[in-house]
């Protein structure tokens, strides 16, 4: 970052773009999860013409190299160069309406004018197995939405019963309204986790992050996990995102 003295500032950086918007007949106005700077708005003058630079680079789901000039309100997309594309999210709708729900996670839990490295590697290589095909849908949105809500600082307390403190109890509850696992001898109410169900949930977010991605699950307690993730997310975002009720609408 260099400071010029004009109450401006010079930034190269890398980011996905997880929002665009058409501003008039050539501009586009792009919400940016960036590695340096969290989530920033910023126009892109004469994106939208084919053959400015910045076209494909500021398209929804790029992620770019970018030159960015901050005035004293807003930031300007000087520069914008693709490093990956994902093109393989536009052949199957259920994952580009996953990433897009991928997207407005981060839109609503990175701050602004932070260090955001781990989200945008947390979500990048959630696009980057949406892809390839590799990891299912279903395992990928429990990741990104426990492993987001953790770094964002509301990672849920699932050592033991939030009572007794017991680790492993058959069966254990989960309450997305208090964030905290129970087990059956200490009653609450909550949504049941099998043994499997809670040691994929402790991993994700307990894990270096380099391991997060690397387990499977059998089909019925991924369903118990998925459940519950998106239950605490809807939990503390106070509301359900579009892109979230889209993609259930597909599965």
């Amino acid at each position: 970052m260099v400071w010029d003295g004009r109450e401006s500032v010079q930034l190269q950086t890398q980011g996905l773009i997880i929002r665009e918007q058409a501003v008039g007949e050539s501009d586009r106005l792009v919400t940016v999860l960036t590695k340096d700077e969290g989530v920033v708005r910023a126009f892109a003058r004469r994106a939208k013409n084919l053959k400015d630079s910045k076209h494909a680079a500021t398209g929804l789901l790029c992620y770019s190299r970018l030159n960015l000039y901050k005035g004293r309100e807003k930031y300007i997309i000087n520069d914008a160069f693709p490093i990956e594309v994902f093109f393989g999210l536009r052949k199957d709708i259920m994952a580009l309406a996953l990433g897009q729900y991928f997207c407005s996670l981060s839109a609503e839990l990175v701050p602004e004018g932070v260090e955001s490295g781990e989200y945008l590697r947390l979500v990048l290589n959630a696009l980057h197995f949406l892809c390839q095909g590799k990891k299912p849908p279903a395992l990928l949105k429990p990741i990104v939405e426990l492993r987001m809500l953790s770094v964002a600082g509301f990672m849920p307390d699932l050592v033991g019963c939030a009572h007794c403190g017991a680790y492993e109890a058959l069966p254990m509850v989960f309450s997305p309204q208090e964030g905290t696992i129970r087990c059956q001898s200490c009653g609450g109410q909550g949504l049941p986790l099998s043994p499997a169900a809670l040691t994929a949930m402790r991993h994700i977010v307990y894990s270096d992050f380099i391991k997060i991605f690397s387990f499977s699950i059998p089909d019925e307690p991924c369903g118990e996990l998925s459940q519950a993730a998106e239950a605490y997310t809807v939990q503390i975002l106070q509301k359900r995102p579009q892109t979230l009720d889209f993609y259930n609408s597909l599965v």
